[in-house]
């Protein structure tokens, strides 16, 4: 996991893109289309809501950005970069050193290991000088997993950063306590490209940053909690200049209210109880299961959760198909031990979990919440496929769990 001179060259077009330079997009432009003025950096999207789009990044937004973590962290650190150089959270480790005048030390995020990581982070630690990394959850979850398996010299050199922001994607609940059991100062974050990455951190705004849900609803898998739910919106000095040549989305997406507050209405389900924020995931991911809504991520951390109770924790999707019953079917894909097989048409090689793996989760989800939630089957992959900075890519995984259904001649399932 070494430096290479392009991530050098990354570091550079950022500090200089901040320092009033031309801007910087660290991935190809989608189109000859002039950014607003003033515009520091030009993102790409991941893409999970359809086509990937630009977003304008002002230097005024990622200063705020960086400023607004290292007063949530206790103060400015040097920083290990792990994430791809290329997306919201990568560069952000990049933002955060230039703007607090720190080191950043580039690894090679394309071939994490926990052994790798074990290297370069007792490389990079210094004794009496405050140290960050970011993760997206899969590479946590291999940290643990190595640790678990005897080689915890991963996971031990993680517990040594005064603090590592886990976002991209859902943290599951043990997968988070496991960490912490280890001494990591793990910290959840969530934001997106258009709010300069992670704003909210540990459910919290950070200082300048405002939530409020929008549109609010119910529907299993949901939780527990009386809260109630509703479209995610973000406001503060975070918020980026809008989406590059695409006036129209930009409009949908930010919007002013009448006393010139800026909001950007995410695509996310989330519930705010006490000024804590819990993300429920994507609006469209909602399953909708004979006439009742399923919102997959806290169907997913349950599942996670009782994973872990048996010993064998692992990471999991949660997807709808097609089913002439019930409209859409609740089924689960963990991570775990399979037969060796080839990937179906490219995807990722599912094996029924079985029996007693199916009933045991469809008792565990059921009982907090509700039977609508409960998954009607279960496979189990070595890995989830990711895409992008990490996040798991539910397209793939839905594609994958409809070729099984196919294979298994279990009708009707359509793609």
């Amino acid at each position: 996991m070494a430096s290479t001179s392009t991530s050098t060259d990354v570091v550079r077009a950022v500090r200089d893109a901040l320092g009033g330079g031309p801007e910087y997009a660290p991935q190809p432009r989608l189109s000859d289309a002039a950014p607003p003025p003033g515009t520091a950096l030009v993102l790409r999207t991941s893409g999970s809501t359809g086509n990937p789009r630009e977003v304008a990044l002002s230097a005024a937004a990622l200063r705020a950005s960086a400023d607004a973590t290292h007063e949530r962290l206790g103060g400015p650190g040097r920083w290990l970069l792990v994430l791809p150089p290329t997306h919201v959270a990568g560069v952000q480790v990049i933002n955060r050193s230039v703007v607090a005048g720190t080191e950043v030390r580039v690894g090679a995020p394309d071939r994490f290991t926990p052994a790798g990581f074990a290297a370069l982070a007792g490389e990079f630690l210094a004794p009496g000088e405050r140290a960050y990394v970011s993760l997206v959850p899969t590479q946590l979850h291999r940290l643990v997993t190595a640790a678990d398996d005897g080689d915890a010299a991963g996971l031990d050199a993680l517990a040594r950063f005064d603090a590592v922001l886990v976002g991209g994607a859902a943290t599951s609940a043990p997968l988070l306590a496991r960490a912490r059991a280890a001494g990591v100062r793990a910290v959840t974050t969530y934001g997106m490209s258009e709010t300069s990455g992670g704003c909210v951190y540990d459910g919290v705004p950070l200082a300048g940053v405002r939530v409020r849900s929008a549109g609010a609803g119910t529907g299993a898998g949901a939780g527990s909690d009386d809260a109630p739910t509703g479209i995610i919106e973000l406001s503060g000095p975070v918020l980026a200049e809008g989406y590059v040549g695409d006036p129209a989305a930009t409009a949908a997406a930010f919007r002013t209210d009448p006393d010139g507050t800026r909001w950007f209405r995410t695509s996310d389900l989330g519930r705010l109880d006490g000024g804590r924020l819990t993300v429920l995931g994507r609006a469209d991911d909602v399953i909708l299961t004979g006439g009742v809504n399923v919102a997959p991520a806290a169907v997913e951390d349950t599942i996670a959760g009782h994973l872990a109770h048996l010993g064998t924790p692992g990471e999991a999707c949660v997807v709808g198909v097609p089913d002439a019953e019930w409209g859409q079917a609740v089924v689960a894909v963990v991570t775990g031990r399979t037969p060796a097989a080839p990937a179906a048409q490219g995807g990722p090689h599912l094996a029924d979990g079985g029996a007693e793996l199916l009933a045991g989760l469809r008792t565990a989800v059921g009982q907090r919440l509700g039977a609508p939630a409960a998954p009607r089957r279960v496979y189990v992959t070595t890995a989830l496929p990711t895409r992008g900075p990490g996040k798991v890519d539910r397209r793939a995984v839905r594609d994958a769990v409809v070729q099984a259904e196919r294979e298994a001649a279990r009708e009707p399932v359509r793609p």
